[in-house]
């Protein structure tokens, strides 16, 4: 066969959200768009910023020499120094522009930091549940991947990691908010992570993904991964904060204090360049650097959480409400996750199972979506509770 088998396999493992979007074409065909309600995919729908739209309009006029050539692979200077300035505030200890590397948004940063760090047979260890690419990024670099479990409440669990270790442990990779669960991994947890890892005998390097970063409810904030642990990368984007994903506009910011900062920051920028992304998208560079501290209004998805949650609630579905993200990761009624997806696919609602992200016996459910598409799906949500309970627990 001409076709990769492992592009197959990875294909077959990777196609849950795939297939739950094929079955949504289907049945929106079928009934009208309107009369399906599809929670299958975290596209988000906010639009951006006002602000975005005016500075878009300035930046793509005033063209002059070189507005189009060529820059530093790490992206323009004067763009890394406004980013850095936001970091800094962030991660709450002081980075400069040499720490900052634009990128093609935070999947092109995770396979910039990936291809820095591994050699053949290196370890990564991921956190289940997970966002269901990271497989296929350590494998692009030659890595494997040790799946860890959080605990019930999706927390992180720093004796699991400590179990996992393995002399060739190079990387762990923590997403928080965490795409499904909308978990956020407390100051508390992440020191405890920290002390694990500083006991190991090998260097190992902390890659915090972090794209929902500003998208959080009640009152709750994201810790400083920079404070916990000096080993450690931040890779995000501007696709959920400022509802850009197309635009494919990230950044990784390195601790300062970093072993082997020069290596590394050498070796992700020449990694930038031969992965074939060679900078990061130049318009958007220029752009986000006038937007620092911009956001889209994320009251609209609070909202919209709490009367999802409510939703869900009242049909009987256990969950842990998220406290960041836009994704709710309930329970599934049957021990088979995806048999429970097809009770309510049966309803015109579309989930995604949760063994796509790496746990089995749960589905994810986004809500980035009109307010009204929640509000209608309640009497569908409940029609599957009864039809899960009739069925029994199998």
């Amino acid at each position: 066969m001409a076709i990769s088998q492992k592009m197959i396999t990875f294909a077959e493992r990777s196609s849950w959200i795939r297939k739950m979007f094929e079955e949504g074409a289907k049945l929106k065909a079928r009934h009208g768009a309107e009369n399906v309600f599809d929670f299958s995919l975290g596209n988000p729908d906010l639009p951006p910023p006002p602000r975005f739209a005016e500075v878009l309009k300035k930046v793509a006029g005033a063209e002059g020499p070189g507005a189009h050539s060529y820059m530093p692979n790490g992206g323009y200077p004067f763009v890394r120094a406004a980013v850095a300035e936001q970091i800094s505030r962030e991660q709450e200890i002081t980075v400069g522009q040499e720490e900052l590397l634009m990128t093609v948004g935070a999947a092109g940063g995770l396979n910039v930091v990936l291809k820095a760090l591994l050699d053949p047979g290196d370890e990564v260890i991921i956190l289940a549940p997970f966002f269901v690419e990271y497989n296929f990024y350590v494998d692009n670099h030659g890595g494997t991947t040790r799946i860890v479990n959080t605990n019930a409440d999706f927390s992180l669990d720093p004796a699991a990691v400590a179990a996992a270790l393995t002399p060739r442990t190079k990387a762990i990779i923590i997403n928080s908010p965490n795409n499904p669960t909308g978990q956020i991994y407390s100051a508390a947890e992440l020191a405890a992570l920290a002390e694990v890892l500083d006991q190991a005998e090998q260097t190992i390097y902390l890659i915090a993904d972090e794209p929902y970063r500003k998208i959080v409810f009640d009152q709750h904030t994201v810790p400083s991964v920079f404070k916990a642990y000096r080993h450690s990368l931040v890779v995000s984007s501007y696709s959920k904060d400022l509802s850009l994903p197309g635009e494919r506009i990230g950044y990784i910011a390195v601790h300062p204090e970093i072993e082997a900062k020069q290596q590394l920051i050498g070796a992700m920028t020449l990694a930038n360049r031969i992965l074939g992304f060679v900078n990061a998208p130049a318009l958007m560079q220029r752009v986000v650097a006038e937007l620092q501290g911009v956001t889209v209004d994320s009251t609209i998805y609070t909202r919209r959480r709490e009367l999802f949650c409510r939703v869900l609630s009242e049909a009987g579905y256990e969950f842990v409400p998220p406290k960041g993200a836009f994704y709710l990761f309930p329970k599934s009624p049957l021990a088979d996750d995806t048999r429970f997806v097809g009770l309510l696919a049966e309803q015109k609602i579309l989930g995604v199972p949760g063994r796509g992200f790496g746990l089995p016996g749960y589905f994810r459910l986004a809500f980035c979506v009109e307010d009204d598409v929640i509000a209608r799906s309640a009497a569908g949500f409940a029609a599957a509770m009864a039809a899960a309970r009739q069925a029994g627990p199998a």
